[in-house]
Formats: structure tokens, sequence, C-alpha cells
């Protein structure tokens, strides 16, 4: 059953992205035209050969066409194009429960919070594969060991976000990752999350999956690793400079020891080397720091980018919901 919701005065525009999933995509539009009546519904079609922009187009949705491959460039044309207050993202297979995004859209207003996202409650395990559940948990810790903070369900496709979240989001990754960075994007500014439960079923039949658990695992995972990089190269080159480290006192102790023995270096070579390794650690922990003034500056750009826009607008009369506290729980 459907959550309906209006919200007068609030420009919702809702984005689904596609591809190949005219059996589904109807459906889809049908379920958020009814929980959001007044909302603009975008069905960005990511070259798909099938039906599915006509079927989109009939169920009264404006369909956009993205050449450029890969969710992550779907969502990037679509925040830079579409203007609103609020904006929902859902994906276009039928797999996330539609009729609760006037909810989500609710938690996003009440609190107000600048992204709220929809944690996947399943029934069976078709719909989300032991592999996909040990991924996520596992990926999920990973960020929340390297920002300090963590979102239940990081890899969700079904989430609401304020209108300065969106215009200030960089939207660097190209494919599946850009859940990860629209995670990181909230922990790494510090941005007010809330989580909402929302069902989450199997792909209606003629729908095919487009993930690809150790593909697309291992994919998210080297992005992770690229964002610490960017976002914590004081942590990230201190590992490296802590390997280079060991490594060069494994090769140094033991020609030091000889030589207070002896007096003797009888293996020169091995001492250069050592030498040059404990040298290049000690630069990769320069770099690091230097790299943190620099992401600091750019963070700072960023914070002030967010802030140039307004916090959405809070309900008059809040809607009985269990928002979800900062850390956030998911709520039914």
């Amino acid at each position: 059953m459907s959550i309906l919701g209006e919200f007068p005065g609030t420009e919702i525009a809702v984005i689904v992205p596609c591809y190949n999933e005219a059996a589904a995509v109807g459906k889809v539009v049908h379920e958020l035209r009814e929980s959001l009546p007044t909302a603009m519904i975008y069905v960005y079609d990511n070259n798909s050969t099938d039906d599915t922009a006509a079927i989109a187009t009939t169920a009264g949705a404006i369909v956009r066409h993205v050449a450029q491959k890969g969710k992550g460039n779907v969502v990037r044309r679509a925040f830079a194009d579409v203007e609103a207050d609020v904006y929902l993202l859902i994906d276009g297979d039928d797999t996330y429960e539609a009729a609760r995004a006037a909810v989500l859209v609710e938690a996003l207003l009440a609190g107000p919070y600048d992204h709220v996202v929809g944690v996947r409650k399943h029934s069976n395990v078709a719909a989300y594969r032991p592999g996909h559940t040990f991924g996520n948990r596992m990926l999920t810790g990973a960020v929340g060991a390297l920002f300090g903070r963590e979102i239940t369900d990081m890899l969700s496709g079904f989430r609401a976000f304020s209108r300065r979240y969106v215009k200030s989001f960089p939207a660097l990754s190209r494919e599946f990752e850009i859940e990860t960075e629209l995670t990181i994007h909230s922990l790494h500014l510090r941005i007010p999350v809330a989580e909402v439960q929302v069902g989450y079923k199997e792909r209606p039949v003629g729908g095919e999956s487009k993930l690809r658990t150790y593909r697309d695992g291992s994919r998210i995972l080297r992005w992770i690793l690229h964002l610490a990089r960017v976002e914590k190269p004081t942590l990230y080159h201190g590992v490296l400079a802590a390997v280079f480290g060991v490594i060069a006192l494994a090769l140094g102790v033991p020609i030091v020891v000889e030589y207070l023995r002896t007096g003797l270096v009888p293996r020169f070579p091995t001492a250069v080397l050592a030498s040059s390794i404990g040298l290049i650690g000690i630069l990769m922990l320069v770099l690091g720091y230097l790299l943190d003034v620099v992401g600091r500056a750019r963070q700072e750009a960023a914070r002030l980018s967010y802030l140039r826009h307004p916090a959405p607008t809070q309900l008059v009369q809040p809607p009985a919901l269990a928002l979800a506290s900062e850390p956030s729980r998911p709520t039914e």
C-alpha cells in the first residue's frame, strides 16, 4: 500500500536510472506517482536496447538519455541538469519499495536532514544473495573505520537528498561505485543523515540483474582505497611509510649489527638499498602530511559550497515518524 505525500511549495524531483528495465519501469513510475503525486519523475535511459524509454514515457515520466554507460555517469548528469528542493534517487528495476518514497521525503524535511538512506529489508535470499550481504557489511565496515561513522546500508540505491547536498556533490565515479561516493560525501562533510527501512524484493520476471558480486565488489573496494588516499592522505601514506620502514629495518639492522661487531660493511649494496628504502618511507610520510594540508583546504571549499544553499524546509507539523538520530538507525 502506498503512502501518499503532498508537500505544498516543495519541488520534488525523482531520478530513476534505467538500463533495459522495460519489465519494471512502468510499475516503478506508477508507484512513485501514487506516493508523490506532485513530484517530477525523470527516467534517465542509459543506452537501453529494449522499450524502457517508450514505457516510461507512456507511464508519465520525463525521459532523458545519457550516452555514457554507467550509473555514476547518469547520476552526475541528473544532478547537474535537474533543479528541485528535494531529490529522490531510486533504481528502475522494481526491487525497492517505491511506495515508501513519501516517507523518505518526510524524513528529510522533518529533520531537517540532507541525506536519507533507504535501508533494505529483504524477505528472501533471491532478493539479496548472501554474497552481496557479506560484501555490503565488509565494505560498510571499511568505510566506517576510515571515516569514523557508519551508514547501515552503504550500497542502497534508494535515497533522498536536499538541494544543498546535490549541488555540492562532485559525482566523480562512473558506475556502481556511485552509492559508495554518495555515502562518503555525507561522512566526509559530516552531513546530517537519517535512515528509513524500505522493502527490497526480487526482480520481476523478465528483468536481468546488472550486478556482478566479485566484479562490482572489487571495483567498489578500489574506489574506497582511492578515496582513502584522497580523503585520508596521512593515514594512507603513513601505512605505506610504515611498510617501507619495516623493509628498511629488516635489511639494515643485520648490517649495522655486523658493523658494530667487526667494524666492516661486507654487504655494501644491501646497505645502500636499505638506506634508499628508508628515505622513500620518510618521503612518503612527508607527502602524506603535505597532502593532508591540501585536503583540508579542499574540504573547507566543499563545506562552503554546501553552505551556499539553504537547508531543507522543515514541515510545520512533522509526521509521527521515528526518525533516526545521528548516528542513525533504521526505522520501520
